[in-house]
């Protein structure tokens, strides 16, 4: 088991690293990793513990320096130095992703949340000159940060998308408020209606050129089986079966192969 310094807390765990570098893959590697780990759970506490008041909650943070600490005790060479300066940039990077990936409400590239960082401190920083009173402008933030003005622009864009906006919120004047959800569309049936017209076309192809004409004259013509069976010459029984196996031909053909090999 591993011992403590007794100036300090850090555990005294030379020899189990170097063990564990020896040991190969299977029960005595992992119980090794694992004893390593519980020894060292207090400093990735601690680490995690100066991300507090970030808007996290302290477990998540401790899970998340022990998943950075696992990775410290897995890759850690005990020839190549002390382990503390090795891990404590692992845990605390693994931390930082943590921020960059799962905290932003809309998901945004790494090159433009770094952005975001710079023109968010360079704006604080001109603001806390004595003296200020008034908000920086983009040509003053691009020369402290030393970036460009569409970089600037891009930052001030990403400090919006670090929290979304909730479609509940109200907008607008005080006497006309509606929230967001108001704005949305809604669903347009005729969109339907097209993509059914588009599936039954190859269908009608198929079919002879007199079923083809019963089915113009009912459904795009809107006549009535009377109607077509006199201007046909034969009976609406007749008409009446046509327009029904005509359908589902057109009905099969549509759910057929054709357009499963569309669908892959």
């Amino acid at each position: 088991m591993a011992t403590r310094h007794s100036h300090d807390d850090a555990p005294d765990t030379q020899q189990t690293f170097e063990r564990l570098a020896q040991a190969d893959s299977g029960p005595e590697h992992d119980l090794l990793s694992t004893e390593l780990v519980e020894a060292w759970l207090p400093m990735a506490h601690r680490i995690a513990g100066r991300f507090r008041n970030k808007g996290e909650n302290q477990d998540d943070l401790r899970q998340v320096a022990a998943m950075g600490l696992v990775k410290a005790v897995d890759r850690y060479d005990p020839e190549r130095g002390a382990f503390v300066p090795y891990a404590v940039p692992t845990i605390t990077g693994e931390l930082r992703r943590h921020f960059r990936d799962h905290t932003w409400d809309v998901r945004v590239p790494r090159r433009v949340q770094d952005l975001r960082n710079q023109v968010r401190s360079t704006r604080r920083e001109l603001m806390d000159r004595p003296g200020r009173h008034r908000e920086p402008d983009i040509e003053e933030i691009a020369a402290g940060a030393g970036l460009t003005l569409d970089e600037v622009r891009t930052g001030l864009g990403a400090l919006e998308s670090y929290s979304a906006l909730s479609l509940d919120a109200e907008v607008g004047a005080s006497d006309d408020e509606f929230s967001l959800t108001d704005t949305l569309g809604e669903a347009e049936p005729g969109y339907d209606l097209v993509t059914d017209r588009e599936a039954a076309k190859d269908g009608l192809k198929h079919l002879a050129e007199r079923e083809r004409t019963i089915l113009y004259l009912r459904f795009f013509e809107d006549m009535t089986q009377a109607n077509i069976a006199e201007r046909l010459g034969i009976s609406q029984m007749h008409v009446s079966r046509l327009i029904t196996r005509s359908c589902a031909q057109v009905r099969e053909y549509a759910d057929g192969p054709a357009a499963e090999r569309q669908a892959a």
